[in-house]
């Protein structure tokens, strides 16, 4: 054995290293440490997929009142300033969750299938016709921000200085084990942005998502404009960069596989079955936070009241107790256990349909249009976060049928 395998396994999510590739850490966790314990970070970790999603249930015994988030300076009391409901345990979540519900409804995501499609058309097919460009900054980058844009109803010429913001709020540098300065500024400016258009819309209504939430109402209920603001921004963080991250993911990996990346341009229908795989493969959202609100025994050890517990969804994903021979990327792939992605239990994502529809769209407008396509490993830049995995930089080269 060499003295890496014998060494305690340690684990970091600020490492860049980790970044590059987590799932080595992730194997070993599951095997050798499936309750982690980083003294110098304060956090517990869980690894497994049967553990994960547990946790994901147990809503009670772990709270999402401190946040989701690793950084210090967005976990406490606080938290739900930024991650509105997704910083609650019921009953305040569930009252956020109905209230938002009654404005961002399934039929308001499914009307705006046309329009994602149009939206995708106007940035896919000048990119195409490149023949060779990079899939964030052209494609993958700008449709979900433009999307959520569309639903709140953010003007047309606001909407790139919008995208550029919501980039500095999740980007993390090498050695920063919080919030960059950064990212708070574009977080004040967000939160300034947004504050004016709910006070706009509160003047005079428009047919968009903002509006909608002025007017959600259960038994005389309201939301607040605070409220209204942090789901605003929650949808920048949460909605926005999963979905660039998703897209980017999907085309990485179906360009190192082309044998599976064939499959779908021969059947379209496994458009579906691309985003799932890559929902299971690499997913967007890595790890996310809870705090123990009582002491939790797992595999003969106690994790201590008010410890922060972080569950590690890219993990739990490539758990071969949960699916057969899970670190293959495998569109067709056949059953298999509930993804931890989108969470699960009353925390279940809201914007899971949305997340899926703008995939499904955008990478079956692709692979219609795309026999084969390269990346050219050597242009390729990750962003660096402790929860989200994904590309800033992804240039492809594309042969169009």
């Amino acid at each position: 054995m060499t003295s890496a395998t014998v060494e305690p396994v340690t684990f970091d999510p600020y490492d860049y290293g980790f970044h590059d590739d987590p799932y080595p850490i992730y194997h070993r966790l599951r095997t050798e440490a499936p309750l982690y314990h980083n003294p110098e970070l304060d956090f517990w970790a869980l690894s497994r997929h049967s553990d994960v999603l547990a946790a994901f249930r147990d809503s009670n015994r772990l709270s999402s009142a401190n946040g989701v988030s690793l950084d210090p300076a967005a976990w406490g009391p606080h938290a739900h300033r930024v991650m509105s409901f997704l910083a609650m345990d019921d009953p305040r979540h569930m009252r956020m969750r109905k209230l938002v519900f009654k404005g961002f409804t399934p039929k308001r995501v499914a009307e705006m299938e046309v329009r994602i499609r149009e939206i995708t058309l106007e940035h896919l097919e000048p990119a195409l016709a490149l023949g060779s460009f990079d899939w964030i900054d052209e494609v993958a980058g700008k449709l979900p921000m433009d999307v959520i844009s569309e639903l709140m109803g953010v003007p047309v010429a606001d909407r790139a200085e919008i995208r550029r913001l919501a980039d500095l709020v999740v980007h993390r540098e090498e050695g920063v084990l919080d919030v960059p300065a950064d990212a708070i500024d574009a977080s004040i400016r967000l939160f300034g942005y947004y504050t004016d258009m709910v006070a706009q819309r509160r003047a005079e209504r428009a047919d968009d998502l903002t509006s909608a939430l002025l007017d959600a109402e259960i038994e005389g209920d309201t939301l607040t404009d605070e409220e209204i603001i942090g789901f605003l921004f929650l949808m920048v963080v949460a909605g926005n960069e999963t979905t660039t991250k998703l897209l980017g993911n999907a085309l990485y990996w179906a360009g190192a596989n082309p044998a599976e990346y064939a499959k779908v341009v021969a059947d379209p229908e496994l458009v579906s079955d691309w985003v799932e795989e890559t929902l299971r493969y690499d997913t967007s959202s890595q790890i996310v936070a809870r705090t123990a609100a009582v002491d939790l025994d797992y595999h003969g050890a106690t994790i201590p009241a008010g410890a922060k517990v972080l569950l590690l969804i890219g993990s739990a994903n490539r758990d071969p107790a949960a699916f057969d021979d899970g670190d293959s990327y495998v569109i067709d792939r056949n059953g298999g256990a509930t993804l931890a992605s989108f969470g699960a239990g009353v925390h279940f994502c809201l914007g899971a349909h949305l997340a899926r529809l703008e995939a499904t769209i955008v990478l079956a407008e692709f692979a219609s249009r795309v026999s084969a396509f390269d990346v050219d490993a050597d242009g390729i830049a990750r962003v660096h976060s402790t929860n989200v995995r994904g590309f800033a930089k992804l240039p492809i080269t594309v042969e169009v049928s």
